[in-house]
């Protein structure tokens, strides 16, 4: 294994960017950026991990936040499960560890939001613990290097990446061998356009020697992406604004958005002054509608939003709205909203 590991060590210590959690061995902020970089390029990433990480330095200061304020800071990262696992997985921190990080892989592990991959990275970047940390990039080096090519998200394909990946780990050094590999293939075995012309394991490497590089690694399962159409309600009452805070399991669960109403299809424009709740509020004296935005697309992992705004004047809000917050204009940028809503608010200048 010496002909792989070490020319991606070497290229490693040569082209490695400098990044604050890899200055550190604290356990609670590498964790902090592993979550944030999950499904995050860290050129975004970034900016989110050096807020939060100032202003919550440790456990006990993010486990004795609230919420909201976490969310604050996270948004427009979205998946926005990963802030509410951090925020539990703090407080269960604080309970059962007195505040402080767990140090066995097992007990990282059990922490809310904690997979393998992300109990690998922090045990052996952290405490140097003999843990393999196979992601996204580590898969796509293994596969094509050692040319396998079965589908990397079935059970098989899991368990043979993860065998491989264990038996090439240095248990010297677990946590440099693992940087150095997710580092190789974020930067030079990229998914498109790899830099295999100055790869320094090109002439061992099985995909590049049988020009398969664009075929691997393989998936077995394509995302499927379903639709779902959303009309929000601009409601401006006395320099007001009408939110409320998303309950149930959603993916925008307890972050803050404008009334809502769901349909099957995107109502024309024609069809929106129909929607129970544009009635009402027309139908309010001295009302105006301002405007109907055009449809505005957002893409996730497994749905596509797609979003129209009403913007409603309504001088009077009848006991229809009693369930909703009413928030000044200049206090709105307080609450955290799904990307999709806080950059129309902010193109129309409410943020």
């Amino acid at each position: 294994m010496d002909q792989f590991t070490r020319p991606v060590y070497t290229w490693y210590s040569q082209n490695f960017r400098h990044l604050p959690w890899r200055t550190t061995r604290d356990p609670y902020l590498i964790w902090i950026s592993e979550a944030i970089l999950q499904q995050t390029r860290v050129s975004q990433g970034l900016p989110y991990y050096l807020r939060i990480t100032e202003r919550f330095p440790d456990v006990r200061t993010l486990a004795e936040s609230p919420e909201d304020e976490l969310f604050k800071l996270w948004e427009g990262l979205g998946y926005y499960s990963r802030a509410r696992n951090l925020h539990q997985a703090a407080r269960s921190i604080l309970i059962n560890y007195e505040g402080n990080f767990p140090e066995t892989y097992e007990s990282i592990r059990q922490l809310k939001g904690v997979g393998d991959y992300t109990a690998s990275a922090v045990a052996s970047i952290a405490y140097g613990l003999p843990y393999a940390a196979v992601d996204g990039n580590v898969i796509r080096v293994l596969s094509r290097y050692f040319g396998i090519r079965l589908p990397f998200d079935t059970q098989e394909g899991r368990k043979v990446f993860g065998d491989l990946a264990n038996e090439i780990l240095d248990r010297n050094d677990p946590g440099s061998h693992n940087q150095a590999l997710m580092e190789f293939g974020a930067l030079l075995c990229k998914p498109r356009k790899p830099g295999c012309p100055v790869c320094p394991v090109k002439s061992s490497c099985f995909a590049f020697l049988n020009n398969e590089v664009e075929k691997l690694p393989v998936r077995k399962k394509k995302p499927t992406r379903s639709s779902v159409y959303y009309t929000f309600l601009l409601v401006e009452s006395n320099h007001s604004v009408l939110i409320e805070q998303r309950k149930g399991k959603g993916i925008w669960r307890s972050l803050y958005q404008l009334p809502l109403i769901e349909t099957d299809t995107l109502p024309a424009e024609e069809e929106v002054m129909l929607l129970r709740g544009v009635t009402e509020l027309l139908g309010t004296p001295g009302s105006q509608l301002l405007k109907i935005s055009r449809p505005h697309t957002h893409i996730l992992t497994h749905r596509t939003i797609v979003a129209r705004f009403v913007h409603i004047k309504c001088p009077v809000l009848s006991t229809y709205w009693r369930n909703y917050i009413q928030v000044n204009k200049e206090e709105i940028s307080k609450f955290a909203f799904p990307v999709l809503i806080k950059n129309y608010l902010a193109e129309h200048e409410w943020l």
